[in-house]
Parts: structure tokens; sequence; C-alpha cells
């Protein structure tokens, strides 16, 4: 509130503009009545100057000094122009005929001229205790104690339970007139602010989109970083502080439910004596349905901003694949002038794309062979203890004898599986076999190995045992070249 501040503002803002006018007088009642007062969003030029024709008409009747001799057109277009700033003109989508809405700054300095009107009644206990309510939440929703918020809960059960009490006896606690009246005073200001808020937050997103649009004129970086650049802007929009408000009120106003509850005690409130008594505008019965309206508008508002937004980083990309097209094409015909008119010489030198650097440090340093002592003497023995059965015990498996298994399968079959050779020819030498069966899937025959179905093979050890494995189906596949080319078959 300094003195340059404020001395910028009365020369800048159009709030300030417009209290300083000529013709305030006119401009404010008539934005009022028109726009303010029904809630109504936008007009086309024709409703809103037919409605401004009336006004002038009326005007002139009563005054004799002709002070209005300008048409509508021209007093609204003086009004929308950038050194006013009261109305806001502009083309809807799809439509040839320009339409017109309130600017915040207008309804800041409409909501301001109100507050000079001498209040009959003005009211501060309920906003004494709207600031304890709102006190009081913040309080609790910033308690990160459990014990104090269950002690804080068992105090307000305590509180419930003595009221359902008192109740149970007759005992009733109700507002007076002029406790309802206050109240009702508190609600109405309270829902004109929030309509008022919405231009404003709509306005907040035009900026915003007219700066990202400047920076894409501007912006002579690469498309990924204009695109981070744009996206973190939106971002930076939709999480801030009003982003985020806006968006819970949203959610909150959505609700079917929360609808319905709100109809219900608006009927209620506007049907007490009290509250009667005052006259209230007809239009507060569905001042909910005018939030939700105004959150639409807000929420269309958006997504034409989108929209557009996509469309002009389109064009832009567009322009760029022609300019890069037009090099080449320049390149192409460059190259086609040049065919017959080869040059002389080298035509063309390429330096060594790097040289080989064998830093000292980057040798490895000197390790010393180990010598390993081996003890070549070896002492016999007595030849008592010694069970020369075992050397009689030693097996080996004949691997052509499981190929010619296998070959004999696929002469009566296209197929085999791993499960049906084992089925048929028992694994007497255990997994050493099974071992084998797969080094042949993969070596020597052709196979399929289906890793979506398990196979359960087993076979019993030496002791009696029965042992499983379960691995994925292996089908061997007759494949006549593949077998006649084993060099242990030829």
């Amino acid at each position: 509130m300094d003195y340059a501040t404020l001395d910028y503002l009365k020369q800048h803002h159009s709030a300030w503009r417009l209290l300083r006018a000529k013709h305030a007088a006119l401009v404010i009642s008539f934005l009022n009545r028109v726009f303010v007062e029904p809630n109504v969003r936008v007009l086309s030029q024709s409703e809103l100057s037919a409605k401004l024709e009336d006004e002038l008409f009326s005007l002139r009747e009563v005054r004799e000094d002709q002070e209005f001799q300008k048409s509508a057109l021209e007093y609204l277009d003086n009004w929308t122009n950038p050194d006013k700033g009261w109305l806001r003109k502009f083309y809807p989508h799809g439509s040839d005929e320009p339409h017109f809405d309130l600017t915040p700054a207008s309804e800041k300095a409409i909501t301001w001229v109100k507050s000079l009107t001498e209040r009959t009644f003005v009211g501060t206990e309920s906003r004494l205790l709207t600031l304890f309510q709102l006190l009081k939440q913040i309080k609790e929703g910033s308690e990160t104690d459990a014990i104090v918020r269950l002690a804080d809960l068992e105090r307000k059960r305590t509180q419930i339970e003595a009221e359902m009490e008192r109740l149970k006896e007759g005992d009733m606690n109700l507002l007076d007139e002029t406790a309802i009246r206050d109240r009702f005073q508190q609600f109405v200001a309270v829902a004109r602010e929030l309509l008022a808020d919405f231009r404003e937050v709509d306005q907040n997103f035009r900026i915003l989109d007219r700066t990202v649009r400047e920076q894409i004129a501007t912006f002579d970086g690469g498309k990924g970083e204009l695109i981070a650049e744009i996206m973190g802007e939106r971002d930076a929009i939709a999480d801030s502080d009003q982003g985020r408000s806006f968006r819970a009120f949203w959610d909150f106003l959505m609700s079917s439910q929360r609808q319905d509850e709100l109809t219900g005690l608006l009927e209620d409130v506007l049907s007490l004596p009290a509250v009667a008594n005052l006259k209230p505008d007809s239009r507060l019965r569905r001042v909910h349905y005018d939030w939700l309206e105004a959150g639409e508008t807000t929420q269309r508002t958006v997504a034409q901003l989108s929209q557009q937004l996509k469309r002009f980083l389109d064009d832009a990309a567009w322009l760029e694949n022609r300019r890069i097209m037009d090099i080449l094409r320049n390149i192409e015909t460059r190259a086609l002038a040049l065919r017959a008119l080869p040059p002389e010489g080298d035509f063309f030198a390429i330096d060594s794309p790097g040289l080989a650097i064998d830093l000292p440090m980057e040798r490895k340093l000197y390790s010393p062979k180990h010598k390993p002592r081996v003890h070549s003497l070896i002492e016999e023995g007595d030849g008592n203890n010694v069970d020369a059965a075992e050397l009689y015990n030693q097996s080996a498996i004949d691997r052509n004898e499981i190929a010619r298994h296998i070959r004999k399968s696929l002469q009566s079959k296209s197929q085999v599986t791993l499960q049906e050779l084992v089925r048929s020819r028992p694994l007497d030498h255990g997994l050493a076999e099974l071992v084998i069966y797969l080094q042949m899937a993969t070596e020597r025959f052709k196979s399929v190995i289906d890793e979506e179905t398990k196979e359960k093979l087993s076979w019993q050890d030496n002791e009696g045992r029965v042992k499983e494995a379960i691995l994925p189906r292996v089908v061997f596949v007759r494949s006549t070249g593949e077998v006649q080319s084993d060099p242990e078959f030829n």
C-alpha cells in the first residue's frame, strides 16, 4: 500500500479506471443488472447491444442534457478497449458473432460500490463463529498426534451425548431471529463472492495461455524442451493453491448427494419467517446451480485453451517439417545440377575419427605368477582293503541309443514330447540321462520348447526312491534332413 504501487494501480488497473470514468454510474449499473445480478456469464453482441439500447433510451427520456448520444455498439466497443478493460470481447468456437463477458476488474469495482450502501443490519456474531470454526479446522487438520485427536473426538462425543439427553428432556437451544438473519446475510455475501471468483479463475487461465503462446512464438530451443516447459506451466497451475482449491470445490459440488442436500437446506432456510421477512432474492434457491454453471464455464475454458494450444503446436510442427523438406529438396536440386561436373582430385577428406591413446596409468600392474608346488611322488599302497567290484560298477550313458529311441518314436509320429519318450523308455540313469535328452533337443533334433506348459518327469534312483523334475514341455519334431546329417549316424 505504498504511494508508488497505488499510483500505478490508479493509472493502469481497470477497476480503478472504472470508478474514475465519466459514465461510471451507467457502466456499473448496467453491467451489474445484466451480468452480476442474474449470474450471466456470456452474452452475444446483438443481445447485449439491445439491452444497452433500452437502457440508453430510458436515460435519454429522463435526462434533459442529452448526455448519452452514442449508439450501444459504440459504447460496447469503447468498454472493451485495452485502455478500459471493463468487458471482454471474443468469438466463441463455431460462431461468427462476437460475444461479451464481464472482466474480474469490473466485478471487483461493482462489489466495492455495493459495499458503500448503508445496511440496515450488520451482523458480527456469525462471522466471529466462522473465524473460530476456520481456526479449529486448521488446528484439527494439521494435528499429527493421534492421542490428541482421539481426546478431541471423545470430547465432541461427550458434547453430542449431552445435547441428545437435553433434547430427550425437551430442552432445545434455538437460534433467535437476529442470529438467523446474521447467518443468512453472511451466506448471501459468500455465495456472491464465490460466483465472482470464477471470473478471476477464468482470467488466470487465459493469462497463462497467452504467456505460453508468447513462449512458443519466441522459443529458439529444442521441441522437447519447449513441450517440457509448457507442461510444467500447466502442472504448476493445476497443482497451485488456486488449482487444488478449485478441483476440491468442483469434486465436492459435482456429487448428486451434495446437490440434493444443498437444495433441501436452501428450501428449509428460505421458508423460515426470519429469512422470509428479509425478502431475499428468489434466485438464491438455485445458487448452487449457478455455482455449477460458473464452474462448468471454467472447465470449458480450460478445455478450449488446451485444444487451441494443441493446434498451435501442431501448426508449429508442420511448419518445421516443411522447412526441413525445403532444405532437403534444395540439397537434391543442387546435387542433380552438379552430377555432370564431378570435382577433380579428392572429393572429400575425413580426418581420423580418433587416436588410440594408451595412458600409463591405465596399464595393468605386474602380477607375479604363482608357482604351484606339485608333489609328483605318489605313495604306493599295500593292496589291502581294496574293493575290486567298484571297477565293474561304473556306468556310461549311450547317447546313440537315446538318439535311436528318439528317431524310432518320430517314425510313427510327426512330433513326440519328452514326457512320452521318458514314459516309453524310463530314465535308468536319472537326471544325467534327462540332461542328454535336453542337449539333443537343442543340438541334434528339431524341437519346440513351450514355456507356458509345464510337465512332470519322474524316475527311480538306485535305492528305489522316486524323484521328480518339473520343466517346460519339450516337443521333438520330425525332420529327416537334420537327423540324417548327424555325423554320428552317417
